[in-house]
């Protein structure tokens, strides 16, 4: 029996599934282990306690958000590529590219940087659109 091997642009897949548990982490790790009712996280109202939260804390949130909404098109490209038979080797450094453009961008999220946020949110798009043009020949 032949197994697919797991590629390194897969392993990006699942590297970007937990991106946006990240920013979840960071946008509450200052309030755990604080009560409630002294401005700590709540877990009975989670939804309503980061929508409550401003400065990095919001812009991590806000960024995991974002993360979320990445994802169904880098699966999706990295999926389509590999049926298509697109070259190993620049998908998953494609994939790579994405990854960590997409943690940048998620530093520059959480750090208030807007512009360079952009710019970084803009070549991760165009890596991802590489990725699913990769098999295009």
């Amino acid at each position: 029996m032949a197994y697919a091997r797991f590629t390194v642009a897969y392993w990006c897949v699942l590297i970007a599934v937990l991106l946006p548990y990240a920013c979840s982490y960071v946008a509450k790790f200052k309030a755990f282990g604080k009560p409630a009712s002294a401005g700590g996280y709540d877990n009975s109202d989670p939804r309503g306690w980061l929508a409550r939260q401003q400065g990095w804390q919001a812009r991590a949130d806000a960024a995991q958000a974002n993360s979320f909404e990445a994802l169904p098109f880098f699966i999706g490209a990295v999926i389509i590529a590999h049926q298509l038979g697109a070259p190993q080797t620049r998908l998953d450094i494609l994939a790579v590219l994405f990854v960590t453009l997409r943690i940048i961008y998620i530093v520059m999220y959480v750090a208030g940087l807007p512009t360079t946020r952009s710019a970084i949110w803009a070549l991760a798009f165009l890596a991802n659109l590489g990725i699913f043009l990769s098999a295009w020949h």
